[in-house]
């Protein structure tokens, strides 16, 4: 009996750069959120990102998309292909212009706006064990180790609970580090980010969505074309990495290498020179001994006192 084929789904950064643009599809979008802030989210609107960028390296190293949900929260949704060294300060820029930038000039600070930083991230970010990572701002007091609390009147102004959730947070999910099996509605949403497919039986909301929106075999022909061009520029970025990475490592071996036969080399020179530049100076001071014992001797001193006062011997005293 034949083993039945597994449907294909689009991988979930061409859908966000492609598909999850129409509001019929936000759908996708809310079920991913909804899963990973453990709260119903619903997507009032889209807004401007940085995701119109045109540019052929974009257009497969990464994507991002700004969405606004029911209560005016903004949420940036990121996925990243490429190492990148500094994405944390990266993070840290997108929300920082964010607060800036959906804030009316002469609003008072109370109107700052939360962001959720959402970042979906295919390469190994940091140095850590878990593959799905939550940031956020808390003021401990550093002598008693107290969590500093909003006053009563903050939380009724606010309408929140905790200081942390006025600023804004972060979520860091390390697609490739997942490698288990898929037991919670969460680990489900990781698991089509990872391998495109939907384990069996999932029912993590937005999948169903996914199961109707985004197969493969809906594609046309061009759209077909245009996205296997992305997964093979995936794969060329991938291989590009690893190929870098591995130079990198033989370069460096390499150099390390060299760098130790020439330190080897430049440690003999500075012997050499050391040894060389104490010859110098006991020279130099020979030198100066003979011209002050040659006019000491013009005076008529006595040799023996010549001698004492310079070192030099009194046969070459004598001589001089």
């Amino acid at each position: 009996m034949t083993e039945k084929k597994r449907q294909q789904y689009i991988r979930f950064d061409w859908a966000m750069k492609r598909l999850l643009r129409n509001k019929a599809d936000f759908g996708v979008l809310e079920g991913l959120l909804t899963t990973l802030l453990n709260e119903k989210i619903t997507i009032r609107r889209l807004l401007e990102s940085e995701s119109n960028q045109d540019e052929e390296y974009d257009k497969y190293n990464r994507v991002d998309m700004l969405a606004e949900d029911s209560k005016g929260e903004l949420i940036l949704i990121e996925v990243q292909n490429n190492n990148e060294y500094a994405y944390f300060q990266r993070m840290l820029f997108g929300t920082s212009k964010l607060v800036t930038e959906y804030i009316n000039r002469g609003d008072g600070y109370g109107k700052v706006r939360k962001v959720y930083s959402v970042n979906i991230v295919y390469f190994s970010l940091g140095s850590g064990k878990d593959y799905v990572y939550h940031g956020k701002t808390e003021f401990r007091g550093i002598h008693n180790g107290d969590i500093l609390e909003l006053t009563p009147f903050q939380r009724q102004t606010f309408k929140v609970d905790a200081v942390s959730q006025l600023y804004p947070e972060y979520y860091i999910l390390k697609v490739n580090d997942f490698n288990q099996v898929a037991k919670s509605p969460l680990e489900e949403w990781i698991y089509y980010l990872n391998t495109g497919e939907l384990p069996d039986g999932a029912t993590a909301p937005g999948l169903d969505k996914v199961r109707e929106r985004l197969m493969l075999d809906r594609m046309t022909k061009d759209e077909l074309r245009a996205y296997y061009r992305h997964l093979d520029n995936i794969v060329i970025l991938k291989d590009n990495i690893f190929t870098e990475r591995a130079e990198g490592r033989a370069e460096g071996r390499a150099e390390g290498l060299a760098e130790g036969r020439a330190e080897g080399r430049a440690e003999g020179r500075k012997e050499g020179h050391a040894e060389g530049r104490k010859e110098g100076i006991a020279e130099g001071e020979r030198n100066k001994n003979i011209e002050h014992a040659a006019k000491m001797k013009e005076l008529g001193l006595p040799t023996e006192t010549i001698s004492k006062v310079t070192g030099l011997p009194a046969e070459e005293i004598e001589h001089l």
